[in-house]
């Protein structure tokens, strides 16, 4: 499950144009808790934090702990509860101090996000009217947030620590290299993630994707690679550098679409859970959360029949009217700072 926090972000990258303000009914820490208890019965055991930016939430760290309790533990492997809780994070404001708390709070991985390594791309990608020196004061505290993590105990070598980056073609595709290098260097997985077209308000057209296969083939190129392939529910498929420098991995929502295999639940900060990202609508859980209907068996319930009746397969339905020369009705979507990617 992936619970947004807020829908406020410190940046303003074009792909997913936040929000500078939340939607009027947040969730309260209590509900969150109610919401993650109920998922985590119903067997959802990864949590991921995402939001906006989640590090805008005072009460992110004191979440983190909250959450500890429903975890899974040793003894009882095949019981309900949490195998591990995430953060998505831009890591602008992912101070030493704040790495550290969210570890002793029982963070277990924190993947950065990062779309360039100049000033110059990094503006572009963030959507920082600054120009670049906006651009190099980001990447500098970005960088510095990865050396803060690492710091604090999120291994890269065990996965605990990853990097993301959106690739746009005619925007950042010059960053594909530059940015392998600089995960190399770093030994940090890079996660390369196609530009999609969820919202209604990022501009995006076909011909702005660079595809997967083609992300892979450049760096390729210069580091030879390994095929792992993609596991099981997984969103990436996994390659590893030949000569030893570590895992890549990319996102190819577009160009192979794996509708089939998701089991992603998104849930906004106000309560709106989506079994899609590319959804239109979804379900209110407030009504379950407050009032009358607040019981644990109904949340239950209703968390239930939304997951058993899903049936979204919005980037397969594109893709197979792309090879079939259809035109695939563009419906509205929920915006990407609603559902944390």
């Amino acid at each position: 499950m992936r619970l947004s926090l807020t829908a406020r972000c410190n940046l303003a990258c074009p792909y997913c144009c936040p929000d500078s303000h939340d939607p009027p009914e947040l969730l309260t820490q209590d509900e969150r808790l109610q919401l993650v208890s109920a998922a985590s019965a119903l067997g959802f055991r990864r949590l991921r934090l995402t939001g906006g930016e989640p590090l805008l939430h005072r009460g992110l760290e004191e979440l983190v702990a909250a959450l500890q309790p429903l975890r899974s533990t040793p003894a009882s492997p095949g019981e309900p509860g949490l195998s591990e809780i995430a953060l998505t994070t831009n890591g602008v404001l992912l101070s030493a101090e704040r790495a550290q708390a969210l570890r002793a709070a029982g963070l277990d991985r924190i993947t950065v996000s990062l779309d360039g390594t100049d000033g110059e791309s990094v503006a572009l990608m963030a959507g920082l009217a600054g120009g670049v020196a906006a651009g190099e004061a980001v990447l500098d505290k970005v960088l510095a947030a990865l050396d803060h993590a690492h710091g604090a105990g999120f291994d890269p070598a065990g996965g605990a620590l990853k990097l993301n980056a959106v690739i746009a073609r005619g925007r950042n595709e010059d960053q594909l290299l530059p940015l392998a290098q600089l995960a190399r260097q770093r030994e940090i997985e890079l996660r390369l993630i196609e530009f999609m077209d969820v919202g209604n308000r990022n501009g995006w057209q076909p011909d702005l994707v660079l595809p997967a296969a083609e992300m892979v083939r450049r760096i390729g190129a210069h580091w030879p690679l390994v095929p792992l392939g993609r596991q099981a529910h997984g969103t990436a498929s996994r390659w590893r550098y030949r000569d030893g420098a570590g895992h890549l991995a990319v996102v190819a929502s577009i160009s192979a679409p794996f509708c089939g295999d998701c089991d992603r639940l998104r849930v906004t900060a106000d309560g709106v859970a989506y079994t899609c990202l590319f959804a239109s609508s979804g379900l209110d859980l407030k009504p379950w959360l407050r009032g009358p209907a607040a019981a644990g068996e109904s949340l239950n319930g209703a968390l239930r029949s939304l997951w058993s009746g899903r049936h979204d397969r919005y980037s397969e339905e594109r893709a197979e009217g792309q090879s079939s020369g259809t035109v695939t009705t563009q419906r509205p979507h929920a915006e990407m700072a609603y559902l944390g990617g």
